[in-house]
């Protein structure tokens, strides 16, 4: 969709996953003579069980069947469900979470108080019953991250640009008010969710919200500012995708594409470091705002230019695009306590933050994927072995003791089909004369450097809590060299992990780029290595080429661009979707899946227009195992989801509608103003992000 980047600024020569694949299964084949023994070879020895939180083997009961009908695919301005399902807006865009203020008017007026109104862009969320520690179902508090805005429908008349250059210094603010993070307490009462307005937990977290710098950076030289002169505080959180919940109870908020806010005013002021996370001279970028250029502007808005204007850091803002790029911790039961953004996890695109299930004695483990193209799958271990005591104790103390010590490392495939992971420290020879601070600020770079595998947009993560392993989501590659202009290496090679390069009409005549995307995953061996497979190939059910569609969807479960990522606690997988190559079909969708496990498929041979045959592994033929369960609106993206402990209530959010519209032609009306999520929009009213819940007529548990 046109308010996600395609980033590439990765000039390294490392080798990517899919030619790694390629390599490992022909020389498998060779050796073993044969595909059957090469599969065999490849995945047998490493079939796991999960661990309970005393280490003991522990497999929980799963669902082994989807108790609804799929949804068809639409076009309809309204959000479709399974039959016996509701669905209600919850939680929209300028939604007051302070009694003292007004409803959403929704024609682009201010009232001057968006710091206490709901942000745009509603993007991961998660749910904290009510009270701390409880299982309740009816009350709790939902994060929610509001990753950006759609400046044309959120002021009167769009955003406001002066012959100058200038915007008006409200504007700007209330932009930077509506991205960040809400917290609010949702409860049900007679049946029906709604916002409790005068909730002491409410609050939001915005672009100009003081914070704290942890980890291995905090104090650095490399985070020096006039509005940081220690290195220790920063202010804000910006462009908030994918979340991570903390066995502690806490909440992390993900700071993804924070590089194309910055801008820099000559080449004088250029630097590699800077053009590793995108960011160069004489460029204008998808989400680049003039904040830099607000009338009567403050220090909060002209650091969003990076340019080298003092003798030092101390008297610029040369250092500000190194305060942003991190995992960002919340305390959704303390409004009082100022998040931490921890550095020791690295900074980057930070899509999410998930870990995988605690045990007790043994560290914590937290995936991370870096959202652009070519671009690498982290690992956070903590340095401290988990005490369960710490899970009732909650809060930011807990998070420092976990999340502020410990090593990162980034993901290299091996072509025996095994993977290691790469320590980021600065012991690793290959990172020679790299501090623990400089390889916080600078991840990147030092994944570069050790060698990880260049990957094609990692973004949501998820564990299964059946067996623990990981899947990822990898949007969509294409064969254009860099996709939107932005630099870099170009988009990854036709091959054994991206092997579909393939026209509109499913065709192999042309090369147009993998553009339905994929899933992976792997399951951990132990000692930091693993062995992986591709879960599943998106792609329209009118493509019968098998060598295209290799998953075999049909018109219940086919789909395009998998971004969204979630395991439910049942062990049900939720696939939700970011697309434009589908969207003259049907409109962005939510899918359920029962997983299998890693190598539960077979080898298959992919053919070209270059005539070339490439050899990939594919999971197993999902069948009704994957079935469509929501479709949104027009120009929407299905993201973020969330159920109550009962798995009685489903919280999902509806993205950016009409996104590709403007003041002339919305594209989309949604919601509907009776709060009906499923009811046709009206024509004449702007659209509105927003979160719905989602119920089951009878009362039972959601997807069952």
């Amino acid at each position: 969709m046109s308010h996600h980047p395609v980033e590439d600024s990765n000039p390294s020569t490392n080798p990517s996953f899919a030619s790694i694949l390629l390599r490992r299964l022909d020389r498998r084949q060779l050796l073993k003579g044969s595909v059957a023994a090469a599969s065999a070879g490849l995945l047998g020895p490493f079939m796991l069980t999960g661990c309970g939180d005393d280490g003991s083997p522990s497999v929980p009961t799963r669902p082994q069947t989807l108790g609804f009908d799929a949804v068809p695919k639409s076009l309809e301005d309204r959000v479709i469900v399974p039959q016996g399902y509701s669905a209600r807006v919850l939680y929209a865009l300028g939604d007051p979470i302070a009694p003292d203020l007004s409803d959403y008017a929704n024609d682009g007026s201010d009232d001057g108080h968006w710091d206490r109104r709901a942000g745009d862009h509603h993007d991961a969320m998660a749910y904290y019953p009510l009270p701390r520690g409880s299982t309740r179902s009816d009350r709790g508090l939902l994060a929610i991250n509001h990753e950006e805005i759609t400046e044309a429908y959120l002021h009167a008349n769009g955003p406001t640009v002066f012959a100058d250059g200038s915007r008006p210094l409200a504007e700007v603010v209330k932009e930077q008010y509506a991205i960040g993070v809400s917290v609010i307490e949702v409860a049900r009462s007679g049946g029906q969710w709604q916002v409790v307005r005068n909730s002491p937990f409410n609050k939001r977290w915005h672009v100009n919200s003081p914070m704290e710098i942890r980890g291995p950076a905090r104090g650095s030289a490399l985070l020096i500012t006039p509005l940081s002169p220690t290195g220790e505080t920063t202010y804000g959180t910006i462009n908030n995708c994918g979340h991570g919940v903390t066995p502690w109870g806490t909440y992390l908020t993900n700071e993804e594409n924070f590089f194309a806010y910055f801008t820099l005013d000559d080449a004088a002021s250029d630097t590699p470091e800077l053009a590793r996370y995108g960011i160069r001279s004489g460029t204008r970028l998808f989400n680049y705002k003039d904040w830099d250029r607000a009338q009567n502007t403050g220090p909060l808005q002209r650091r969003f230019n990076a340019s080298r204007r003092g003798a030092s850091a101390a008297e610029d803002f040369r250092n500000e695009p190194h305060h942003f790029g991190y995992v960002v911790e919340i305390d959704p039961y303390n409004p009082n306590a100022t998040p931490r953004k921890r550095s020791a996890l690295g900074r980057f695109s930070h899509e999410g933050a998930w870990f995988a299930p605690a045990v007790a004695g043994q560290p914590l483990v937290c995936y991370s994927g870096d959202d652009a193209r070519n671009e690498y799958i982290y690992k956070f271990v903590s340095a401290a072995n988990w005490d369960p005591a710490d899970a009732t104790r909650g809060g930011l103390d807990v998070g420092d003791k976990y999340l502020d010590a410990g090593t990162l490392y980034a993901a290299k495939f091996n072509e025996d089909g095994t993977g290691e992971w790469l320590p980021l420290t600065p012991d690793n020879p290959a990172l020679a004369g790299m501090t623990a601070a400089e390889i916080a600020v600078f991840t990147r770079i030092a994944a570069d450097r050790a060698g990880a595998t260049r990957m094609d947009r990692p973004e949501w993560g998820a564990v299964n809590p059946a067996n623990g392993e990981v899947y990822f989501t990898l949007t969509n590659s294409s064969s254009s060299s860099n996709g939107r202009g932005q630099g870099g290496s170009g988009s990854q090679p036709r091959n054994a992990a991206n092997p579909r390069s393939y026209a509109p009409d499913g065709s192999l005549s042309q090369a147009r780029g993998n553009l339905n995307g994929h899933i992976i995953r792997w399951r951990e061996t132990g000692a930091n290595r693993f062995v992986w497979d591709i879960y599943l190939f998106g792609a329209r059910a009118s493509y019968t080429n098998p060598q295209v569609n290799v998953s075999a969807l049909d018109d219940s479960n086919d789909f395009s661009s998998p971004d969204g990522l979630w395991f439910d606690r049942r062990g049900l997988l939720w696939i939700q979707t970011d697309d434009g190559a589908y969207t003259d079909t049907t409109n962005c969708m939510m899918l359920a899946a029962l997983p299998g496990t890693v190598g539960d498929g077979g080898p298959v041979v992919i053919g070209g227009a270059d005539g070339r045959s490439v050899t990939t592994y594919a999971g197993a033929v999902p069948g009704d195992r994957l079935r469509r369960f929501l479709v949104g609106v027009p120009g929407c993206e299905i993201t973020g989801v969330e159920l109550t402990p009962d798995a009685k209530t489903m919280f999902v959010n509806i993205q950016h509608p009409g996104e590709d519209g403007n003041l002339e032609n919305f594209q989309s009306n949604w919601p509907h103003p009776s709060g009906d999520a499923t009811q046709p929009a009206l024509s004449g009213q702007r659209p509105r992000t927003a979160t719905i819940v989602i119920t089951r007529d009878d009362g039972g548990e959601i997807g069952l």
